[in-house]
């Protein structure tokens, strides 16, 4: 589900120390891995990786993975975009190496998992698009009236609160066409998890959900399916991923975040949502809705599911070496920004490495100073 499969050239994480170099994996008890400074290549590395998850950072993902191809030639990881839902419960059931998810996993899904480590990769954006004829600038909405939208209280483009928020916008007198996801999805997680922030009605009746049985609307598998719902249907409107909005060229609208300003989706306001989350041991944590200016309100991390204790170092080792090489390499930093993804804050660097080097196959270290 790559929505721009040559657009790989753009930046992940800017978390990369000032003159981090490459450098050949090191050879050590383990038979590889990174020291301090040093990016993790684990270029000697042969192994057939599989995983499994969140539509949300498919594009970034399936870049890494070709990049990352061409320094470990031996290491081949395929990835399916199936939704957070199926990511989560592959890797529960152990039928990939590696899971991924926008909506960290529930205390319960933790219990079933018990081996799991969320590794935080990025930040990303959940925006409203629409397809509607004759509007020519960004829609302005709240989070009430997105709410009332997908409650199905809100039925017609010109209701009284989208012309409130809207003035001197002519909007049509149509029914809206709601369209949602109609998987397991971190998306539809991080949306009802800040549609639960801010109404009360929502978060009394439906709450935050991965899967959800919507009062209204169409479905659409994962973000594509989604975007092309949206795209395909006239006076419609959705929820997707930055990324999928802006490949497809459908507008986004302005979201009045907590301090009651507008803001659009870029990786400055993604960013910002982030400023002021101190992340939790376990990195479980909600920045929907958060504080300041510039914030913009749908915004999430994204994780990979990874093994504390690998029960195979020939599937663990490379995979905890190309991790390592996603956090640290120039190159991989170069993979994100242009897919609109948001880098994670610079203070997150030091606890992350120190989570990755507590990482074991068979009970051995991973990586060399753990």
């Amino acid at each position: 589900m790559m929505i721009r499969p040559f657009a790989w050239r753009a930046a992940l994480l800017m978390l990369v120390a000032t003159g981090a170099t490459l450098a050949a994996a090191c050879s050590g008890g383990n038979g590889g891995g990174a020291t301090a400074g040093t990016a993790a290549i684990g270029k000697d590395d042969k192994a057939d990786l599989t995983g499994a998850g969140a539509t949300f950072p498919a594009p970034l993902y399936q870049a890494w993975f070709q990049d990352y191809s061409k320094i470990a030639p031996g290491v081949k990881t395929n990835y399916q975009a199936v939704g957070s839902g199926g990511g989560i419960q592959q890797f529960t059931e152990k039928t990939v190496d590696f899971g991924a998810t926008d909506l960290a996993m529930t205390d319960a899904e933790v219990a079933k998992a018990s081996d799991v480590q969320h590794l935080p990769m990025a930040l990303g954006s959940v925006v409203i698009t629409y397809n509607l004829d004759g509007v020519t600038a960004p829609l302005k909405l709240d989070g009430d009236t997105i709410a009332k939208i997908w409650l199905g209280k809100i039925t017609k483009w010109n209701d009284a609160a989208i012309t409130a928020l809207n003035p001197g916008v002519k909007l049509p007198s149509t029914d809206l066409a709601v369209v949602s996801r109609s998987d397991s999805s971190g998306t539809t997680g991080v949306f009802t998890d800040y549609l639960s922030t801010v109404s009360p009605e929502w978060k009394s009746s439906i709450g935050v959900q991965k899967a959800v049985k919507w009062p209204v609307g169409q479905g659409g598998s994962g973000n594509a399916g989604v975007t092309n719902g949206v795209k395909q249907t006239v006076n419609s409107i959705g929820y997707v991923e930055l990324n999928y909005a802006i490949a497809n060229k459908l507008p986004q609208a302005e979201l009045k975040n907590k301090a009651g300003k507008f803001v659009g989706a870029t990786i400055a306001s993604t960013s910002a949502a982030a400023a002021g989350v101190t992340l939790p041991a376990d990195y479980r944590v909600s920045i929907v809705n958060a504080g300041g200016d510039t914030s913009y309100p749908i915004a999430s991390f994204t994780y990979i599911l990874v093994r504390k204790d690998a029960a195979s170092c020939a599937k663990g080792k490379p995979l905890v070496n190309m991790l390592w090489w996603a956090f640290h390499d120039p190159s991989a930093a170069k993979t994100a920004t242009d897919l609109n993804y948001a880098p994670l804050p610079a203070k997150a660097l030091e606890p992350v490495e120190k989570t990755l080097r507590t990482l074991t196959c068979e009970g051995k270290a991973i990586l060399p100073g753990a």
